[in-house]
């Protein structure tokens, strides 16, 4: 079992930026790749960022590639999405994620956080 918890959502002008943060607690954070996925209202949740349990291989969306950064230390058990030149098609949810594979498929990813909203004003 492995609980998640994001921070570092808020309101930001387009052209800013934000640092989200995911802190994981009950199980060995590095066995876990981490990722970062995004559901705004009214659309489907997307993939925007994975790790892998080493960070040897990093995945982004074609969206936000260039813009943001994934990192992560696992000896602080934590996840990390650096998010520059924001628009405001990135305003979403943002959710962390935890998986014993590398990918960018919901589907493949077994622990969840509640959620940290990203609001980027025009």
């Amino acid at each position: 079992q492995v609980q998640l918890v994001e921070s570092g959502g808020g309101l930001v002008q387009a052209g800013g930026s934000l640092r989200l943060s995911c802190a994981a607690s009950g199980s060995t954070f590095s066995s876990y790749a981490m990722g970062w996925f995004r559901q705004a209202p009214g659309k489907e949740r997307e993939f925007v960022a994975a790790i892998s349990r080493r960070a040897y291989t990093i995945y982004y969306a074609d969206s936000v590639k260039g813009r943001f950064t994934i990192s992560r230390d696992n000896a602080k058990n934590t996840v990390y999405l650096q998010m520059n030149s924001l628009k405001a098609e990135d305003t979403a949810l943002y959710y962390c994620t935890a998986s014993r594979i590398l990918s960018k498929s919901g589907s493949t990813y077994d622990y969840w956080g509640p959620g940290t909203q990203v609001t980027v004003s025009s």
